[in-house]
């Protein structure tokens, strides 16, 4: 999806789709890009234990002691960065991620969630 950061999600598919071998395009000739509402169906269906999982087997650290700028001396050059952002108001969101802070006898229209990464530095020019 960050490929393609500004298009739909259904674009995104159809655009990785058009990138498969043609074997494959072969046998699923028929298949169509789905609609939106079926796209947001099959990711609540999936879960966040999958792509958590998918996460822990891809990412790791990708810089060797031979990246040049990737480490001072034997440490490794991370950077650190943050956003907030707003998630649609309903009970369950505000349980996990609560409301920010507020002057007193006043609520956040919507709850935040804060989102940090920890992310190597040294390979920028190296992906």
């Amino acid at each position: 999806m960050i490929l393609w950061s500004k298009a739909s999600m259904r674009t995104v598919l159809k655009n990785l789709v058009d990138g498969l071998s043609e074997a494959w395009v072969r046998v699923g000739q028929y298949w169509r890009v789905p609609c939106k509402s079926s796209i947001t169906e099959a990711r609540q269906r999936i879960g966040t234990q999958v792509m958590s999982r998918l996460f822990h087997l891809v990412v790791s650290p990708r810089a060797t002691l031979k990246t040049p700028g990737a480490f001072l001396g034997e440490l490794r050059i991370m950077a650190v960065d943050g956003t907030v952002f707003e998630v649609p108001d309903s009970e369950a969101n505000a349980r996990v991620f609560g409301y920010p802070a507020t002057r007193p006898g006043t609520q956040a229209a919507f709850p935040k969630v804060r989102l940090v990464l920890l992310i190597e530095a040294g390979t920028q020019g190296n992906c």
